[in-house]
């Protein structure tokens, strides 16, 4: 059986079936052949009033204070808790729980603000809107409770948890494009054609005031925290937040969390204002934090926003983050929400050692089908679900042989298949394909060690992603 010939076929059988995707293929949505203009900054008929690259409006401190006594009444008042991850963690944790909000997310406050603020004639018009789902959803609830007319525009690619939402909620749904941009292109063009105010999800002054109303929450909670953890897409959250707790407490520090796999604020950052990201347009389809994919980042959120650090997180630590939440706090929570976490989990934050510290888990709007291959995901980042294939004799024997050596090592089957065809030189010989779930990662590699005695290289066992 040592014969190196004997299982040359075998062994790249093996090799080629543990080359495809497993488990997690990612889904390759398909990229938009549309030709519509989305540039809306270039096209004098298509900017917003209120979100001018060239004037930007910054929100104050001020601002949000009188925002709060307006919406009071209007949102849930969510708690801020110390989290018992703040062992593990080596802080001082504390989660704002935003998911907790009617629509799932914080987009109720800045949603409820700004439809409140509008005349009685742009009441009666009604409003359109862009968004992946949350700033949809909060806007079709505040806009139902107000008798307001709310359209929203979604690309195809929003999650279908929200997009059902928003029909339920009975805003008008429009979906259109693959991109956040394209669908923001064509509800620029349903403003012009059937005279609607447009309201920018995460850079109209009152949505960044209205949000920033969860900041003065934090520290009416917890007075003297030292770390707020903000998710960022188009920046009304963070901008909102950083605005209203600097003004109260400066020596707060505001940390700003984005995916590596779409950088917006980072370009922005990198070039001085707010630019289109490249590279969001090609990852936005393959991030799990779809709630941040917005290509380019606010002008007033940009101007606003006051952020001590800013990072970019790999995505394979949201994963880690939507698991452990819903472990350690039954708390369902979607990647945008999690990302906050997640940049705890990835190590990128030694500073906040020994500190108080608020995440802001701002939405809790997953499909359930996303949210099991996310656990699945999550469990294989934590060395707790693993695959191997392995070349094992198909005579009397042969599968006991393993499944043997996978019980005493406590290791428990998930899936396992048999393919003999492939190895039709080798009628005594088939390849196995086996999903087992260990302990944690130690464990993992105590039983990879044992298998290996036993099958040598025989056996292959599949590499974490690390991207």
């Amino acid at each position: 059986m040592s014969d190196t010939t004997v299982f040359q076929e075998a062994r790249r059988y093996r090799d080629r079936l543990m080359s495809r995707p497993w488990i997690f293929p990612e889904s390759s949505l398909p990229t938009s052949t549309s030709e519509e203009n989305t540039d809306t900054d270039a096209d004098p008929t298509m900017k917003d009033p209120y979100c001018d690259g060239d004037n930007p409006i910054v929100v104050t401190g001020n601002d949000v204070l009188v925002a709060k006594d307006k919406i009071a009444g209007g949102i849930v008042r969510t708690p801020c808790r110390r989290t018992r991850m703040s062992e593990a963690l080596r802080c001082e944790l504390y989660f704002k729980k935003e998911y907790m909000q009617y629509t799932g997310s914080f987009k109720d406050r800045g949603a409820f603000l700004a439809l409140l603020n509008l005349s009685e004639e742009q009441k009666k018009r009604g409003v359109v809107t862009t968004s992946a789902g949350n700033h949809a959803q909060a806007m079709a609830f505040q806009g139902g409770k107000l008798g307001i007319p709310v359209t929203v525009v979604m690309p195809k690619t929003a999650p279908l948890v929200k997009v059902t939402s928003c029909r339920d909620l009975k805003a008008g749904v429009i979906l259109h494009g693959m991109r956040f941009d394209e669908a923001k292109a064509h509800a620029m063009k349903l403003r012009n054609e059937r005279d609607l105010l447009y309201i920018d999800g995460y850079d109209h002054p009152d949505i960044l005031a209205g949000q920033g109303t969860a900041g003065l929450e934090i520290l009416e909670d917890i007075p003297d925290v030292d770390y707020i953890i903000v998710p960022v897409g188009g920046g009304g959250l963070i901008a909102g937040v950083s605005a209203a707790v600097k003004h109260l407490s400066p020596n707060v520090q505001i940390i700003g969390v984005e995916s590596d796999r779409c950088p917006s604020w980072h370009t922005a950052m990198e070039n001085g204002r707010p630019i289109p990201c490249r590279q969001t347009q090609s990852g936005a389809k393959q991030s799990i934090a779809d709630g941040l994919n917005v290509v380019r980042v606010g002008f007033n959120s940009f101007a606003t926003a006051k952020i001590d650090r800013m990072l970019a997180v790999p995505e394979k630590f949201i994963s880690t983050a939507i698991l452990r939440l819903l472990e350690g706090e039954k708390s369902v929570v979607e990647g945008a929400g999690a990302i906050g976490l997640a940049a705890l989990l990835s190590g990128m934050l030694p500073e906040v050692i020994g500190k108080k510290v608020v995440c802001i888990l701002c939405g809790g709007n997953i499909d359930a089908t996303v949210l099991g291959l996310v656990i699945d995901r999550g469990l294989v980042q934590e060395g707790r679900l693993c695959r191997f294939m392995v070349v094992v004799s198909d005579r009397p024997g042969g599968l006991a042989r393993l499944v043997n050596i996978l019980a005493h090592m406590a290791a428990s089957v998930k899936d396992i298949g048999h393919d003999r065809i492939s190895l039709s030189s080798y009628v005594y010989m088939t390849g196995i394909a086996c999903t087992i779930e260990t302990k944690n990662r130690a464990h993992a590699g105590e039983v990879r060690t044992k298998l290996f005695e036993a099958y040598g290289e025989d056996l292959k066992w599949q590499e974490e992603d690390d991207d």
